[in-house]
């Protein structure tokens, strides 16, 4: 089983930023997609940003394009979600996920079915 687990969400002010992490671990990292997608209260979770397995490739939904950015550092199995000029629409709990053993080094995944683990959520919290 693989495990991750979230971290650096809080409150900030329309207009801040925040770094949220998301740490793997389990018995085998093999190549693997990452995502971060968010969920607000009553409302669908959504796609919000995917990264390839060697990071050079990233894909991000409409909403946060140009304001976030997402990052991997494989040697410490860490996927990141740098958030910038963050707007109170952006509250809600931002969960990462992984698919393993990716079959192409550039393959990125907005869908959430495409996942296979998940984790708990941080929650991000932005006031106007």
């Amino acid at each position: 089983q693989v495990r991750l687990v979230e971290s650096g969400g809080g409150s900030v002010q329309a207009g801040g930023s925040l770094r949220v992490s998301c740490v793997a671990s389990g018995r085998t990292l093999s190549r693997y997609v990452a995502g971060w997608f968010r969920q607000a209260p009553g409302k669908e979770r959504e796609f919000v940003a995917s990264i390839s397995w060697g990071g050079d490739r990233t894909t991000y939904a409409d909403s946060v394009k140009g304001r976030f950015t997402i990052a991997r550092d494989n040697a410490k199995n860490t996927v990141y979600l740098e958030m910038n000029s963050l707007k109170p629409e952006d509250t809600a709990v931002y969960a990462c996920a992984t698919r393993q053993r990716a079959l192409q080094p550039t393959m990125v995944l907005t869908q959430d079915y495409l996942y296979e683990y998940w984790g708990q959520g941080t929650q991000v919290t932005v006031s106007s």
